[in-house]
């Protein structure tokens, strides 16, 4: 059994950062900026006034459920088969977004600086170093994600000091350029990557101590700020227009990247910082699947009955078109992962009134018939 309290909320928060940040950072970027334009950092803003409120009903759930496993709480609200329900559809969706999060890297992987290297292999390596790591516990995970964590804002902080020198902050204007109507529209890109939040409930029991409102603000203030820097910095060092027709461009300001005149191609820093995003949000993504099947810690069931289905689940993405790919995860999966775990947070804040069912909720027996029951048996 996993003992409760084992990660601080420190180190809950540098998750948050790298599994929430890598999405924020690199998948929303080309839809908003498609559909935004310069903008784009309004939407986001938008996004985190609307959805601060939000963090409230988060921390409703986190007390009624009073830090025990979500998995637990919810059979006894609901019962044994509404919980099966809700918990099944939760891992598959998970499934899907690692699944989409692996199929986005290697698709990276393969355009940018291994287009010889087969995508089968890419993602076998890539899905056995995942599952390597969704076969230890949440104390390991924290551990990578603190090493790997240090060097990506590192490098994150150099890429955007080494870049003044090419910024032009003028093309940031004229604000609201085609009014407020686009920016309410976008709005569901960035807050399609807060509402991940939400998935700290599935780890609570992790917790050292209870999350109070403040933690989750910071959570909140972190990921925008991880998404208002590579947009805007697009945005300042391409134009707005050029910036909505890269693929990545995130990766596209790290080719802008040098050292006086004989110093340049730094942007292989930015394969570390994707690939080890990538391996962290994949990794907790499954562990959080692995942990509400109960098989945290069962090395030959997580090999044996989640490996399988997620390899085929991600080799199934492989098989679509690269663009129809890129439309499905650029729009259609970010709307979708918003509507789900709204729903799902909605849901869950209406179970949270509910009151605990007491089987043993029974009329006690008065004495007279104790007494007229004890004389029947004696007849």
């Amino acid at each position: 059994m996993v003992k409760i309290g084992q990660i601080g909320l420190l180190h809950v928060i540098f998750l948050v950062m790298t599994f929430i940040g890598l999405k924020n950072h690199v998948t929303i970027l080309p839809p908003l900026l498609e559909h935004v334009k310069r903008d784009g950092w309004a939407s986001v803003i938008f996004a985190a006034i609307l959805l601060f409120p939000w963090l409230f009903l988060l921390l409703y759930i986190h007390k009624k459920s009073k830090q025990r496993p979500i998995k637990i709480w919810l059979k006894e609200k609901v019962g044994k088969i509404g919980s099966a329900i809700i918990l099944y559809s939760t891992v598959a969706f998970i499934y899907l977004m690692a699944a989409f999060t692996l199929r986005e890297t290697v698709l990276w992987i393969s355009s940018t600086f291994l287009n010889q290297t087969p995508k089968l292999i890419l993602i076998a390596l890539y899905i056995i170093l995942c599952f390597l790591l969704v076969s230890t516990n949440i104390q390991t995970i924290v551990i990578v994600n603190t090493f790997v964590l240090f060097f990506v804002v590192v490098f994150g902080f150099y890429v955007a000091f080494v870049n003044i020198q090419v910024k032009d902050y003028n093309l940031l204007r004229p604000f609201f350029e085609h009014g407020f109507e686009p920016i309410a529209k976008g709005f569901v890109y960035p807050a399609s990557g807060f509402i991940e939040i939400f998935l700290l409930l599935f780890l609570q029991h992790h917790f050292k101590s209870r999350m109070k409102w403040y933690h989750l603000a910071i959570m909140l203030f972190i990921l925008v700020g991880l998404t208002l820097g590579p947009l805007m910095g697009a945005i300042v060092e391409f134009g707005p227009e050029e910036a909505a027709k890269q693929r990545y461009p995130a990766y596209e300001e790290w080719g802008l990247v040098s050292i006086g005149r004989f110093i340049e191609h730094m942007d292989f820093l930015s394969i570390y910082q994707w690939l080890t995003g990538t391996f962290v949000r994949v990794g907790l993504l499954l562990f959080i699947a692995t942990d509400i099947l109960n098989f945290t810690g069962d090395v030959k069931k997580i090999w044996k009955y989640m490996l399988p289905p997620f390899f085929f689940t991600s080799l199934g993405l492989f098989l679509i078109d690269d663009s129809l790919f890129l439309q499905l995860n650029g729009n259609a999966m970010l709307i979708l992962t918003f509507a789900f775990f709204f729903i799902l947070s909605v849901l869950f804040g209406c179970i949270a009134t509910l009151k605990k069912k007491d089987p043993k909720n029974q009329i006690p027996k008065t004495s007279t018939q104790k007494n007229q029951t004890s004389e029947g048996s004696d007849t």
